[in-house]
């Protein structure tokens, strides 16, 4: 077992990664999530080697992890929903499942022929596989079914000696900071199916809640003039929150664009994912539009002083941090509208409210 500080040689750290890796052994590597381990994602022998330190796994497929989309299309099919993820929210946490070209093998590669891809973001990492040259394995250093491992020590300190001997070298950048693992995006049908903790939270809630109405949306401007209807109706008392959830494009900007038109805002509206929160006044109010795609906490985000100011907050992707909007609202006294919106086909949305 080799342990190596890349902080301290990044140059030797790669190069001794590689020889490992041509040699079909097994390093552990960091993330902006946390530690993984790694072997090269197209030899077999090596991806069995892995199988082995991990266990328990079952039929789980394993992702992989590339340098750039260069090397994506090289083992997968991107699809017009893949393209808009990886044109607008990578490199970063996020593992996207497309169809594989056929040179991937088990356990890379799912019975229905996925397979998921990270593109970390993560420098150290991306010079690595791109000087590698091929993809590695990007499965989590921990043994399956324990915690996601933030420190090289202590996981080492945790491994037992049979799967401590398996691992080859260990690239140690230190105390990770504690993220979730990647968000888990399934593009193999053109639609988006994602998986979150705040997710199932957001959707049992709803049982509870009372739907004030729902529409089928045929195109953009349907969704934009049922944005205005709803604002028109609903959000006369403030301050307010607006709850909505739906995946990658499937149009809450695009109601959050008929709220303002409805409220007198004469901005353009655009999607505030890079800036977290875009002000937008009108008369005398304010119109907060906010995002938590690419938040770690809610704490310290300028949601809590929007509500005291009496604004009006709509929140795009609020199931990520739903309990903790949930609370926030109900000590506040906030009144909140919950806003569902799902694809039908690429062109229409089912859109769904809530009250409560």
């Amino acid at each position: 077992m080799l342990k190596i500080d890349i902080n301290k040689n990044k140059k030797e750290a790669i190069q001794k990664a590689i020889d490992v890796l041509k040699d079909g052994g097994l390093i552990v590597y960091p993330t902006e999530t946390c530690y993984g381990v790694g072997c090269d994602a197209t030899n077999d022998k090596a991806l069995q080697k892995l199988l082995q330190y991990k266990k328990f796994r079952g039929s789980k497929p394993i992702s992989i992890a590339v340098s750039d989309r260069n090397m994506v299309e090289e083992y997968v099919d991107i699809n017009e929903m893949a393209d808009n993820i990886y044109r607008n929210f990578l490199p970063g946490p996020i593992t996207v499942i497309s169809i594989g070209k056929g040179n991937l093998k088990a356990p890379v590669v799912s019975a229905s022929g996925g397979v998921g891809v990270r593109y970390p973001d993560y420098q150290f990492t991306l010079d690595l596989i791109k000087e590698f040259g091929k993809p590695i394995t990007a499965t989590s250093a921990n043994m399956s079914y324990r915690s996601a491992p933030y420190d090289i020590e202590k996981l080492i300190d945790n491994l037992p000696k049979k799967s401590l001997e398996l691992i080859d070298i260990f690239l140690d950048a230190g105390q990770l900071s504690h993220n979730e693992p990647s968000t888990v995006l399934d593009t193999t049908l053109n639609e988006l199916s994602i998986l979150r903790q705040g997710k199932l939270q957001f959707e049992d809630a709803l049982v509870r809640n009372r739907k004030v109405g729902d529409i089928i949306s045929k195109n953009t401007e349907e969704t934009i003039k049922y944005g205005s209807d709803f604002a028109k109706r609903y959000l006369k008392e403030q301050p307010v929150l607006v709850a909505l959830s739906g995946e990658l494009g499937a149009g809450k900007t695009q109601f959050t664009k008929g709220i303002a038109k409805e409220l007198g805002v004469t901005e353009t509206v655009n999607s505030p994912t890079y800036t977290i929160i875009n002000e937008y006044e009108y008369g005398n109010r304010v119109l907060a539009h906010m995002d938590t795609w690419r938040l770690e906490k809610i704490a310290g985000s300028g949601l809590v002083e929007h509500l005291e100011k009496g604004d009006i907050v709509v929140v795009e992707w609020a199931d990520k941090f739903f309990g903790e909007i949930s609370a926030l609202c109900d000590n506040m006294n906030v009144k909140m509208y919950k806003v569902v919106i799902k694809y039908i086909s690429l062109t229409e949305r089912s859109i769904e409210i809530y009250e409560g």
